[in-house]
């Protein structure tokens, strides 16, 4: 067989697979929501992780137009939108499709087509975007070197532009560059309606099979005057108990001053929260460091009592031995709050 009909082969059994799911599970012709909006989908090139963010004036943006699966690809579907590009798009990139040959095959069997709007990117960095005719201006969509950012129906077009430049500016993780790309489009004008939800999706790039740990970050604003600002902080604090997350597995290692610095990160990020500083006390208190813990209890039990009932219960998980020596620990634990 020749090189070019075993490359013509392998384009035959993928459309093939194409239009059996296109067959099996057809576009569905229900009412389409109205979500007019600005997006962002992206891989990024050195960690591998996928994701979406989006903000509209739209009831729960985030549970019809992000889409993500972990070494699979992110999908943005938007405009009149049709939420099925979400699910079936995965399904064909899951099945050997690019980006831009998933897209094209759903685009082909779609008449809603003029008045869509979708981006693609795919577990290798190739992008698609689909700006449909009939979109309400302005509208347009920018494919950059792993990414596309879209928008339509906003106050004007500077808008895609904007989050073009941001997304490329910006230093930090995926979250950070997704973040800061919807913020200068809310900073360029947005949505010409207003604002009132925004979500964030990020995956891995490689799928474990386990779907609770291939999931990044999903963050969704449902319905807030301020939703970009509102997701900004959320991601603070997403990123705060990842901290706090990365301290437990250090406890879990032994390694007392890599815990205790990963807690000081998270407090850093959420100065006063009485969880960070609860946590990181016990942590000192069970691992010998009493004296450095007992001020940071006194300032948890002074904020809510709670916290020393919830510390006579620390014994049945075994995070304070039921031992003479450990419920010792406790009363003088508690004994901050008296």
């Amino acid at each position: 067989m020749t090189r070019e009909n075993a490359v013509l082969e392998v384009l035959m059994r993928r459309m093939t697979l194409c239009l059996i799911i296109l067959a099996v599970v057809p576009f569905a012709r229900a009412v389409e929501p109205l979500v007019h909006t600005y997006s962002i989908v992206a891989r990024d090139a050195e960690t591998g992780e996928m994701g979406v963010a989006v903000q509209s004036h739209w009831f729960s943006v985030g549970s019809i137009v992000t889409w993500a699966e972990a070494g699979v690809g992110a999908i943005a579907t938007q405009s009149f939108v049709n939420p099925a590009y979400g699910p079936r798009g995965l399904e064909l990139m899951k099945s050997g499709l690019s980006a831009e040959e998933a897209l094209k095959a759903l685009l082909l069997v779609d008449e809603g087509r003029d008045v869509r709007q979708i981006a693609f990117v795919d577990v290798n960095g190739k992008v698609a975007a689909h700006t449909g005719a009939k979109c309400i201006e302005a509208a347009g969509h920018h494919v950059g070197s792993g990414y596309s950012v879209q928008a339509n129906m906003m106050l004007n077009d500077t808008v895609v532009p904007a989050m073009a430049k941001a997304y490329e500016s910006t230093d930090g993780d995926l979250a950070d560059r997704l973040m800061a790309a919807l913020e200068a489009a809310q900073g360029s004008g947005g949505d010409i309606r207003g604002k009132q939800s925004a979500a964030m999706l990020i995956v891995k790039g490689e799928a474990t099979g386990q779907s609770w740990a291939d999931r990044v970050l999903e963050l969704r604003i449902e319905d807030h005057p301020t939703p970009i600002a509102e997701l900004k902080r959320l991601l603070t604090v997403h990123q705060a108990y990842e901290h706090m997350n990365a301290g437990d597995l250090a406890v879990e290692h032994n390694d007392l001053d890599g815990a205790m610095a990963e807690y000081g990160r998270a407090a850093e990020l959420l100065p006063g929260n009485v969880e960070v500083e609860y946590w990181a006390a016990v942590t000192l208190a069970t691992s010998g460091s009493v004296e450095k813990a007992l001020p940071m209890f006194a300032r948890v039990f002074a904020a809510d009592p709670n916290w020393i009932e919830l510390t006579r219960r620390l014994h049945k998980p075994g995070i304070i031995p039921d031992t003479p020596e450990g419920r010792a620990l406790v009363e003088r634990i508690v004994a901050e709050g008296r």
